[in-house]
């Protein structure tokens, strides 16, 4: 496809689905746009961001569906990045909760994400922290949005319309800014130096062109895996680290496009229980990547590792996502899919693009209407 477009050529796509995932890296570069210069950080983000302070040192996420793993990449972002803490709540829970009246020991400021900004329960947490006094940030891909408007502070999506049910470039465009958020808070509350930040942002400048530059090979790919694997009853999807809410996203993302059961875990709890299910009808689907540059990233690799040689021993059926070239996975998995290596809070955006194409192919196989899956609707509203 993108040989087509080189030669002026419009590509044509089936679905809105696929349309949606190959313009991802456009809408990654309209979102980083709004938010980067040339030179940096745009000065304005200190502006926008004043009047979402956190001053305990604590951050509060809600949202549901993929927002939710988003969120949960977040959580790794700003503890990792900035040393804040940060506590992820499934929206529908946090606004119904209950318990003691507003805390005077606890006031984190609240972070809300979504796609629409009307989903009806992520809305319910953002005026369940209005009443208590928190500030309020929302990330949503409509700036007019009731979410947008009643947030202290709106920090929007440039990812264009998604037609799609399944959230695809909206999900890869929230990593994106939560990544720009971790950066400016890192640098602001002094954990990352004016050399560090330049070279993440250097690195998550690049992504666009390094998803563009694999999505037709990870397409081809996907598609001989979704025939291969078709007959499967359930996915076990597995991931350490900021990786786990890419097995979660992948997991959810199976299960709305073509119905077929998946659910994602840590990496290290599948054998506190999950590996009974694991046989021929129950695959695996590992995330596998690491960055060399990074300690701990590699410590949750050699562990990884370790596991895919116990399913191997133990005959599992494993498709892999790894380092392009990476032949110690390869030779441990049924099939491997390689991503190019990045920076190791850059992978997620990354990472998520394969399994949304195995998703749609694996739709197709079941002869499901992947745009429009059933019983789901794209922003989920009270009637």
């Amino acid at each position: 496809m993108q040989a087509a477009e080189a030669e002026g050529i419009m590509p044509v796509f089936a679905h809105e689905m696929l349309r949606e995932i190959y313009e991802q890296p456009e809408a990654l570069r309209r979102t980083l746009a709004l938010y980067l210069s040339p030179t940096g950080l745009k000065p304005e983000i200190a502006r926008l961001l004043a009047g979402w302070s956190i001053p305990e040192g604590e951050v509060l996420i809600a949202a549901s569906g993929s927002s939710r793993h988003s969120g949960l990449a977040a959580e790794i972002l700003l503890e990792d990045l900035c040393d804040l803490a940060v506590d992820v709540e499934y929206a529908s829970e946090y606004s119904v909760r209950g318990g003691p009246e507003i805390s005077t020991q606890r006031r984190p400021s609240v972070l809300v994400l979504s796609q629409s900004g009307e989903t009806s329960d992520t809305l319910a947490a953002l005026r369940e922290a209005a009443r208590r006094g928190q500030k309020t940030l929302a990330i949503t891909n409509a700036t007019d949005s009731t979410m947008a408007r009643e947030a202290v502070v709106s920090m929007p999506l440039a990812a264009g319309v998604e037609r799609a049910i399944p959230a695809t470039k909206s999900f890869t465009c929230q990593l994106a800014v939560l990544y720009l958020l971790a950066l400016y808070e890192g640098s602001r509350l002094g954990r990352i130096d004016a050399a560090a930040l330049a070279c993440h942002i250097k690195g998550l400048r690049a992504e666009a062109d390094s998803i563009e530059s694999q999505l037709d090979g990870w397409q081809e790919q996907m598609a001989t895996l979704a025939h291969k694997y078709r007959s499967a009853n359930t996915f076990l999807f597995l991931g350490r680290g900021i990786h786990y809410a890419i097995a979660r996203e992948g997991a959810l993302k199976l299960k709305e496009a073509s119905y077929v059961h998946a659910e994602g875990y840590p990496a290290g709890e599948l054998k506190h229980g999950p590996n009974a299910l694991v046989s021929d009808s129950v695959p695996l689907v590992v995330l596998a990547t690491v960055d060399r540059g990074l300690p701990a990233s590699v410590v949750r690799y050699e562990r990884t590792v370790h596991l895919l040689a116990d399913m191997k021993e133990q005959g599992a059926r494993v498709i892999a996502l790894g380092n392009a070239g990476d032949a110690e996975v390869e030779k441990l998995v049924s099939d491997f899919v390689p991503v190019q290596p990045a920076d190791e809070y850059l992978l997620p955006i990354s990472e998520v693009v394969p399994l949304q194409l195995f998703s749609y192919f694996m739709a197709l196989e079941h002869g499901v209407d992947v745009d429009r899956p059933r019983n789901l609707s794209k922003a989920v509203v009270e009637a």
